[in-house]
């Protein structure tokens, strides 16, 4: 327990919560929340493409909203840090593909390892050996990749859709500009459903319905942890915490407590396989919108994380009728308010990524996680880490510390040889 990070605590947090608590951090963990929401569709899609059972691909998702909600309730209210809960999306891919192969109480199993390797690895205090292996920039790279498409997302409805993007999009500028007490998110938001109230959109075949997690025993088998439960293990601890981690700092944090976001993660993820869901980890794109600027001061942006939990909670028995809700809005709406969310991040990760050490391998990072790949199953964001560390190893090896200390040390004994 020595490795792990120490926070402000618990006792405090209700109190702290409620003194900062404002319009701006209350948006920015409402929008993370809808965005959280949103994301289960990605599950649905990939559970349905499959053929799993449409009762499990609920409480898949169910599980997930619940039981990082409540991760992401403590966590950032503990650490006093915009650090929200989530899955991992390479996982959940990995997870809805495996289950047809080995079956699902084997999947869980595998999954149930995976935490436990990340759960020793935050409390062996392996993470700072981590981030050393994979520099800043890199990690930045790769977090400017995957959030690209949220940006291209965000103006491919003027094709399509010009006027009420133009609308959304006119809204959040103006309102930054000349509303500055008012969030522009709030504003964009407000634009949008004004527009669609207007247009008529049809929210008839919206449907109520309420169910909650369910318990089931994972099994062990080798096959499963080969193929599933180590390639988890390696995006949990090699991607997912570095992509959290980076996208905090770069939104000026210095001290980010990677051991205890990593260790909480891998137990969470344990507890994960009890309830048919594959993990939970920091939510890398949650993170972004909760640790931007959008979200107020500083040191008053974890509120939003917690928000960000809450939302995740109270929205998870109602995930049916989340879901039909969602279906019912245009497509545009919650690309273009998540767009609008992660521009200041989009901007900062590429900063970060190509203005200093590590160019190549930051430029290959961003390349590989924007395209999508996926190489034996395993998605692009892992890629990006390691084929940009790999091309950054061969161009750019006097810009790590391992190599940069190894010649400082070689120094004296140059100069000793020479006296």
């Amino acid at each position: 327990m020595k490795h792990l990070e120490k926070g402000v605590g618990l006792r405090s947090a209700p109190r702290d919560f409620l003194r900062d608590l404002n319009v701006d951090n209350l948006s920015a963990g409402i929008v993370a929340g809808i965005f959280g929401l949103s994301a289960g569709i990605i599950h649905i899609s990939a559970g349905t493409a499959a053929g799993l059972d449409s009762h499990f691909i609920m409480i898949w998702v169910i599980s997930y909203l619940m039981i990082n909600g409540l991760f992401g309730l403590f966590v950032p209210a503990y650490y006093r840090l915009p650090l929200p809960m989530a899955n991992s999306i390479p996982g959940a891919l990995l997870f809805a593909a495996i289950i047809p192969v080995v079956g699902l109480e084997a999947a869980l199993g595998a999954t149930l390892i995976a935490g436990a390797i990340a759960l020793v690895a935050g409390l062996a205090g392996v993470m700072g050996s981590v981030m050393k292996l994979i520099p800043m920039p890199i990690v930045m790279g790769m977090v400017a990749g995957v959030l690209l498409k949220f940006g291209l997302n965000m103006v491919a409805p003027l094709e399509n859709a010009l006027l009420p993007a133009a609308i959304m999009i006119l809204a959040f500028f103006f309102s930054a500009r000349l509303l500055r007490r008012v969030p522009p998110l709030i504003v964009a938001m407000l634009a949008g459903i004004a527009y669609m109230a207007y247009s008529g959109v049809d929210f008839s075949a919206v449907e109520f319905s309420v169910t909650f997690p369910e318990f089931i025993v994972p099994e062990f088998t080798l096959e499963a942890f080969l193929a599933y439960g180590l390639p988890l293990a390696l995006i949990l601890v090699g991607m997912e915490t570095p992509a959290g981690v980076g996208l905090v700092k770069g939104m000026g944090y210095k001290e980010v407590p990677a051991n205890a976001i990593t260790a909480v993660g891998g137990f969470a993820t344990m507890l994960s396989a009890f309830f048919n869901l594959h993990s939970t980890c920091i939510a890398a794109p949650a993170t972004g919108i909760c640790a931007s600027p959008e979200a107020g001061e500083r040191d008053k942006r974890w509120v939003a994380a917690v928000i960000t939990g809450a939302v995740f909670m109270l929205g998870a028995p109602f995930y049916g009728f989340v879901v039909s809700l969602i279906q019912a809005m245009p497509g545009y709406f919650i690309a273009i308010i998540a767009g609008l969310a992660l521009l200041r991040v989009i901007t900062s990760a590429m900063h970060m990524a190509f203005s200093g050490k590590h160019e190549m391998g930051g430029l290959f990072a961003f390349l590989i996680a924007a395209s999508g790949l996926q190489i034996l199953g395993i998605g692009a964001s892992f890629w990006a880490l390691v084929l940009g560390v790999f091309v950054s190893l061969i161009f750019e090896a006097r810009d790590f510390e391992f190599t940069a200390a190894r010649a400082v040390a070689s120094k004296p004994a140059l100069s000793k040889r020479a006296g």
